[in-house]
């Protein structure tokens, strides 16, 4: 999203992380209008495990926001030095991070894009979330679209993952794949490539902590479980929720390990029972009841379930496997599409304007047809890849342009940047001369045929574009003269119908409105209104 410096306010020497956002960012619809709206909304959250939003602005059309400086590290960089962080530790981080998503969902700001390099550690041990409610600034479909599914993919939620509106359930479920990775070592689902982690948030399902992490409280492992559950309403309701339920663990391990004196215990040396007072025996005997049905509960939430049990089971795991398995097969054979659909749908993302829709109909529906049947589909793919490679040559150019890239790669994409240049300026004339000359330069050049391909896409584009709007007032006349016939005037509208003919009887691109506009002599107006001859 930008780039992040050290900065020094110039009266009163206050540090700040200052976050400069690229230019083309500005560029996207209504994305300053989300910009300022956003980032006052988190202006007012206030907590110490927040990281503080100072200010925004723009400055010679740069927008920034200047932010709390947090002198230390970020747990990513503890992950990397230390592996594993102890689970005592992991919930004392994790509780710090629920007091920073209640006080940002009770403000109605969700973050998601939380991951262990969003979490910075200061010295004294606490916790600071950062770049909170900034994802949703950036949440357009153009900005979504072009810089992937938005968030990270190892802590993504599944709903995420599917491209649906992300809540504050998707933010446990990222603390809960946080909570993983500090207790294991790894997030709770790694793959080859993005795309592959996404899938297995959606379907998969991941070993437990304490299965990899002995040690880790039966406890522990069941909160994180619950956070990492692939349906958002059986995940905690919210952050207080789960704050409660992990300070609760450390709790009853501590009356777990604690030496508290059984009933049958004889008192402390020195005490007697007849010193002791009405008060403290009843005192003795309510702690006593209550720390047995504390540990009663707490071997009942120890043993496993009957469902826990059959997981444990290899060979039930085994089966279950393999069922899924061949119900995956089942499932893909039925649903792979023919290649006509394939094709359909690669036509209808062409029908949609220039952007990220026509990459995805090369990537996944016109590539894929070329290489099962070349000699079927090549010449009915061609075309519309071409029309894509010259839409993938335009981004590239304009990119490089409004970047104030000073060096063009060769001296063709100079000419061609000029062409686009010309086009825009409405100049179309001088943009076809130079594609012609630029044409006829690269012709039997092995290293250019691929651009001569886009030249001529380019050239009928800037043609189309031409006559449409060269012969637009022609079609306003001829709805003109329409009018005048109906009102009753007849030698006006011929009139117009004479000019047409007189004027673009001889100009290519004009067929069309000569053709209508004798037409309508023919048919409109009789022989005895002494119709020029030439007009036919």
């Amino acid at each position: 999203m930008g780039t992040v410096y050290l900065g020094t306010h110039v009266e009163t020497g206050q540090q700040a992380a200052i976050k400069i956002l690229p230019p083309s960012m500005a560029r996207e619809e209504g994305f300053v209008a989300r910009f300022v709206r956003e980032i006052d909304a988190m202006k007012h959250l206030q907590s110490p495990h927040i990281v503080e939003l100072y200010e925004s602005g723009e400055d010679l059309g740069t927008y920034y926001y200047a932010m709390e400086y947090v002198a230390g590290e970020n747990l990513t960089d503890r992950l990397k030095r230390e592996k594993r962080i102890p689970w005592q530790e992991a919930i004392a981080i994790a509780v710090q991070v629920c007091k920073a998503l209640k006080s940002a969902h009770n403000a109605g700001i969700v973050h998601r894009d939380l991951k262990p390099s969003n979490l910075l550690l200061t010295p004294d041990g606490t916790v600071k979330l950062s770049d909170f409610g900034i994802a949703q600034i950036f949440a357009s479909s153009r900005l979504t679209i072009t810089g992937g599914i938005l968030g990270t993919a190892e802590f993504m939620s599944p709903e995420q993952a599917q491209g649906r509106r992300a809540t504050k359930q998707s933010d446990i479920y990222s603390l809960g794949a946080v909570m993983y990775v500090m207790l294991t070592g790894r997030p709770p689902f790694t793959g080859k490539t993005t795309l592959d982690i996404i899938q297995k948030h959606k379907f998969s399902q991941f070993d437990s902590p304490k299965r990899l992490v002995p040690e880790v409280p039966f406890w522990l492992d069941e909160v994180v479980c619950q956070c990492l559950a692939k349906k958002p309403e059986e995940r905690y309701p919210d952050a207080y929720v789960l704050q409660l339920r992990l300070q609760e663990i450390v709790k009853k391990l501590e009356l777990k390990n604690s030496d508290l004196p059984d009933e049958g215990n004889p008192p402390p040396e020195g005490v007697t029972v007849a010193e002791t007072t009405e008060g403290e025996v009843g005192h003795h005997v309510g702690s006593t009841v209550a720390r047995d049905l504390f540990r009663i509960q707490m071997e009942t939430d120890s043993k496993p379930s009957l469902v826990a049990r059959w997981l444990d089971n290899v060979w039930f795991l085994a089966a279950l496997l393999v069922l899924l398995v061949l119900g995956t097969l089942v499932m893909l054979k039925w649903r792979t599409p023919r290649p006509e659909q394939l094709f359909a749908q690669g036509q209808k993302l062409l029908q949609q304007p220039e952007g990220p829709d026509w990459e995805t109909a090369r990537e996944k529906y016109f590539q894929p047809l070329v290489e099962l049947d070349p000699e079927t589909w090549a010449p009915q793919v061609d075309p519309y890849l071409a029309r894509i490679q010259l839409y993938d040559l335009k981004r590239k150019l304009l990119g490089r342009a409004l970047n104030r890239d000073p060096t063009p790669r060769s001296e063709p994409e100079t000419i061609l940047r000029r062409v686009l240049d010309l086009r825009q300026q409405g100049r179309t004339s001088e943009a076809l001369q130079k594609l012609d000359a630029l044409e006829i330069l690269i012709q039997d050049q092995h290293d250019w045929n691929s651009l001569v391909t886009v030249i001529k896409r380019l050239r009928d584009e800037i043609s189309e574009q031409e006559v449409s709007s060269r012969f637009d007032y022609i079609s306003a006349a001829l709805k003109r003269a329409g009018e005048l016939l109906q009102s009753g005037k007849k030698a006006e509208a011929r009139s117009i119908w004479h000019s047409i003919i007189v004027l673009y009887a001889d100009t290519p691109g004009a067929a069309e409105y000569v053709d209508q506009a004798r037409q309508f002599l023919v048919e409109k107006i009789t022989p005895e209104q002494n119709v020029p001859s030439d007009a036919f």
